[in-house]
């Protein structure tokens, strides 16, 4: 069912946009977590940390094809927002024949780089094997996970944010159940964690395509729609590509600070990512105000309506901020026994390094809430160049913070490269976006 949100109370639809956004963004984390969690309990600290010394990798993975595709979903939002459905149908097509050819060369590509790359991250020599046959597996799996990323952007484009969600609660069920059998029955290893994920994203990516064709006759593409346009494919490359440089760009900064962990051993670097795990997880928050702003200003941008792009953005900065003091307040009280899902209470050295990581960023999670706000307006209005320098002053702050205090000082200090990417990523985002409305005010349609 499409959901037009050029018109009626913009607090209604994007909280009733935001919330099944916010579960499915929860639900596809979902997927590594579980692994770290089974693997953290059944398997032991080693695995733990193998596994969560993924997620940087992970990010920059899957943080390019989610850009790439949710880039594409800004012509398709902003093509039904001006009622023009075959333009909006040739837009997706040209969009699957581009994510076929990126999945092909990044599939080849990583499988061949995977070690050179993990040494690249100091990857300890004793978790090697076992992180290198995780990724693998993950690589081999990218068709499925590019084919859900692309099903649900061009659903949630039309304004359909709960039947993403729907599918990934039954693969993420899929997912711990597969998990818990591959590893606990059929001692699979860390490669059991790796399976259950690709074949529960499978399942996602089928369901999601069997919905379309059968509720959403909209979307139903004809032979025309395939139609090769150089010029169409420009002008989703002009937005996909930005947008997924932009989280690529920052899944680099954020390998750049694993690698920096990595150095202090097994016990930091399982605090670490479990403590970002459960950062990522309360923080979905921020990420989901995030994408339903974009569609939110992509159909609006669509119909000309800047004065309701204007009053939307303003309105979710209001909820942003409500929603980072509230976050900070339970991962003051609550952190440390959220943590005790990944390791046993007797792991004293992992709690620490958690609680140390808590306390370092926390104070900037209204800055991190922003970044998400201003970028995915931006992006929503068709500009992806400034939302993707953020992401280069993102990765210069981190790169400049390890470089100047890793294997010198505290793991604190290590830690300290969050904020200050975060509170570098709006230097150009807010000026750039005031600017913008500046400059299109009075271009009502």
């Amino acid at each position: 069912m499409t959901n037009d949100m050029t018109s009626g109370n913009p607090v209604k639809l994007i909280i009733r946009f935001m919330i099944p956004m916010c579960l499915g963004n929860i639900f596809q984390q979902f997927y590594n977590i579980a692994d770290s969690i089974i693997a953290g309990q059944f398997l032991g600290v080693n695995a733990l940390a193998a596994i969560g010394s993924t997620g940087s990798l992970i990010f920059l993975v899957m943080g390019w094809l989610n850009g790439l595709t949710s880039g594409f979903s800004i012509w398709v939002a902003q093509w039904f927002g001006a009622k023009k459905l075959n333009r909006m149908r040739h837009f997706i097509a040209m969009s699957l024949y581009i994510c076929a050819a990126f999945v092909l060369v990044m599939t080849v590509g990583l499988m061949i780089a995977n070690e050179p790359i993990l040494r690249l991250m100091n990857a300890p020599e004793e978790l090697l094997p076992d992180i290198k046959a995780y990724m693998g597996i993950i690589y081999a799996g990218l068709a499925v996970t590019c084919a859900y990323n692309a099903l649900a952007a061009v659903l949630r484009a039309l304004g359909d944010s709960k039947s993403p969600l729907y599918f990934l609660i039954i693969s993420a069920l899929l997912n711990v159940v597969l998990d818990i059998a591959f590893i606990v029955i059929f001692h699979m290893g860390v490669e059991g964690c790796a399976y259950a994920t690709v074949i529960a994203q499978a399942v996602s990516a089928l369901l999601c395509l069997v919905y379309i064709k059968k509720k959403f006759p909209v979307l139903k593409l004809k032979k025309d729609d395939f139609h090769f346009s150089w010029f169409t494919i420009r002008k989703l490359l002009s937005l996909g590509i930005p947008m997924g440089l932009q989280f690529s760009i920052t899944a680099i900064g954020t390998i750049i600070v694993q690698g920096a962990i990595n150095v202090y051993g097994a016990v930091y670097m399982a605090g670490f990512s479990a403590a970002g795990k459960i950062q990522n997880i309360i923080c979905t928050v921020f990420v989901s105000f995030g994408a339903t702003i974009a569609t939110y200003v992509g159909q609006n941008r669509g119909a000309g309506k800047m004065d309701r792009v204007k009053k939307g953005v303003y309105l979710t900065q209001a909820m942003i901020l409500i929603s980072s003091f509230i976050i900070m307040a339970v991962i003051h009280f609550f952190g440390k026994y959220m943590m005790l899902i990944f390791v046993d209470p007797s792991e004293t050295e992992v709690l620490r390094a958690a609680e140390i990581y808590f306390n370092t960023v926390s104070w900037c999670y209204p800055f991190l809430g922003s970044i998400y706000l201003y970028r995915n307006a931006l992006q929503g209005m068709g500009y992806g160049l400034v939302p993707m320098l953020g992401g280069v002053f993102e990765l210069a702050a981190r790169a400049l913070i390890v470089l100047l205090v890793a294997g010198s000082a505290s793991f604190a200090g290590v830690c300290m490269s969050d904020p200050a990417a975060w509170i570098a990523a709006l230097i150009p985002l807010v000026p750039y976006y005031f600017w913008t409305m500046k400059k299109t005010a009075g271009t009502e349609r």
